[in-house]
């Protein structure tokens, strides 16, 4: 009789894991191809994904999607110098492109079919990962399915841009997590997801690197179900050990990228961080809004750059086009930027303020959603699932003073199952969206609504997490 109970339970387990991944891959998938293929067009950067899948692509924003991307005959191969993992995903996507006879060809469409087969697993694993009933654990995965699927996301799956990768390993640690804290071998099968996304999830873009360490500080609060004293925290130790040094050989697998002044990047996103900078001066700072002339002289930069107020780096008239920048260079820098914002708090909230409005807003009107032969205008969007955005969307106008109260309800939802897993994910969750909207809205002055979109992801998974009851420990589901 003591066997029957186990037994019983694990049948009931996998049928609903089953269950529960079946289900949210048919919708997925009908979600995804019907009536046509969905995705998210290049704003520019996707070559640096497309590099990393062996494929040579430069070009500027482009209105329309593309489906299928092929090597240009000819043309030499690349050499990938930033690191974004949905080029894992895209390599994938390519060598499964071979099997069907598309030899070197990314196919957009075999890209999402992967990534709704990735999400899919997520979900499942965090459902099965909760310590609560299935009928709260079935109304979760409901909350969940319509977060991913929303039209804010669920296109970046299908795209060659960075932040699909993010999602995903987003899911895959929040589910991973959970299951470490379950009894026997649902421990060890979580301490394998985690591991899995938060490779993903942290080396997604450089902005997703500060997931690192909060990650590390989950995996050693979360108590592993089967393992006591010593073996608990060594195994804790090897998977925080085991995703930094993953992380440390996917970021030095790529070639040294140059910097705008010419010198080879020691650090990810070295090549960039000029660009960054300059971008979060003359876009947050000397925006042509405020007093231009004290901005100036409080950075150190000359009047005579007022002229260039408002321009950022791509601008038709920056100020690297002035004959002094190159005696300037050197206040482009962070430390300037964070002396800047520390000294003036009352600017820094108006930007946070702008930040958090372009988070809640959820979705840039120039990604466009179809490709040329969908017979639809440029930069044109679907709207098949648009619930969670469109909510967001409602409350935009208020900022801060929307955002900061969803912040504070998962806060306290994460206070109160402290004593549980769930609370050490709730917090994860809750510190990867405020590191990430701070980052975004701090770091960088341009596209602020997709920089904030990996930001408003996590807090919605958080938000969907917030309505189960609460727990007063560790507990195995309760068999149906």
């Amino acid at each position: 009789m003591k066997l029957e109970v186990p037994k019983r339970r694990l049948g009931a387990e996998a049928k609903l894991g089953i269950g529960v991944f079946g289900t949210s891959l048919a919708l997925f998938v009908l979600r995804f191809l019907v009536p046509r293929p969905v995705a998210m067009s290049n704003n520019g950067d996707g070559g640096r994904v497309l590099c990393g899948a062996g494929i040579t692509w430069k070009g500027l924003p482009e209105p329309f999607v593309h489906l299928a991307y092929t090597p240009a005959p000819g043309v030499p191969p690349c050499r990938p110098t930033y690191l974004l993992t949905q080029s894992w995903l895209a390599d994938l996507a390519v060598r499964i492109g071979r099997l069907v006879g598309l030899p070197g060809t990314l196919g957009l469409v075999v890209l999402g079919l992967l990534s709704s087969v990735i999400a899919a697993a997520a979900i499942a694993a965090i459902v099965l990962g909760l310590p609560y009933s299935s009928r709260a654990r079935l109304a979760v995965a409901a909350g969940l399915l319509l977060v991913v699927a929303d039209s804010a996301f669920f296109g970046y799956f299908a795209a060659i841009l960075g932040e699909g990768a993010a999602f995903l390993g987003l899911l895959l640690v929040v589910g991973g997590l959970l299951l470490t804290a379950r009894e026997g071998w649902w421990s060890y099968a979580g301490m394998a997801v985690t591991l899995a996304g938060g490779v993903l999830a942290v080396n997604a873009k450089v902005q997703t690197l500060t997931i690192l360490p909060i990650l590390a500080l989950a995996v050693l609060l979360v108590r592993p179900g089967t393992l006591r004293g010593p073996k608990r925290w060594a195994a804790a130790v090897l998977v925080v050990g085991a995703l930094g040094a993953a992380t440390l050989s996917a970021q030095q697998s790529v070639e040294p990228a140059v910097a705008p002044d010419g010198t080879l990047a020691e650090l990810p996103g070295d090549d960039s961080r000029e660009i960054n900078v300059f971008n979060s001066i003359f876009l947050n700072i000397v925006d042509g809004r405020h007093d231009t002339q004290a901005d100036l002289a409080e950075l150190g930069l000359p009047p005579t750059f007022a002229q260039y107020a408002g321009n950022g780096w791509w601008h038709p008239h920056p100020a690297t086009m002035d004959p002094l920048y190159a005696r300037y260079r050197d206040q482009m820098t962070r430390g300037n930027v964070v002396a800047y914002f520390a000294g003036h708090p009352a600017r820094t909230l108006e930007v946070l303020n702008r930040a958090a409005t372009d988070q809640l807003t959820a979705r840039p009107g120039y990604l466009g959603s179809f490709d040329q032969d969908a017979g639809f205008a440029p930069n044109a969007q679907e709207y098949r699932v648009p619930v969670v955005s469109w909510l967001t969307g409602l409350i935009s106008p208020l900022g801060l003073f929307a955002l900061v109260p969803i912040w504070l309800f998962v806060l306290v939802r994460a206070w109160t199952q402290r004593r549980g897993p769930l609370g050490v994910v709730l917090a994860f969750l809750f510190a990867v969206s405020v590191t990430q909207f701070g980052a975004a809205a701090l770091g960088d002055g341009i596209e602020g609504i997709k920089h904030q979109s990996v930001a408003l992801f996590t807090i919605l998974l958080a938000v969907m997490l917030c309505v189960l009851p609460r727990s007063n420990g560790r507990q195995e589901p309760t068999v149906p």
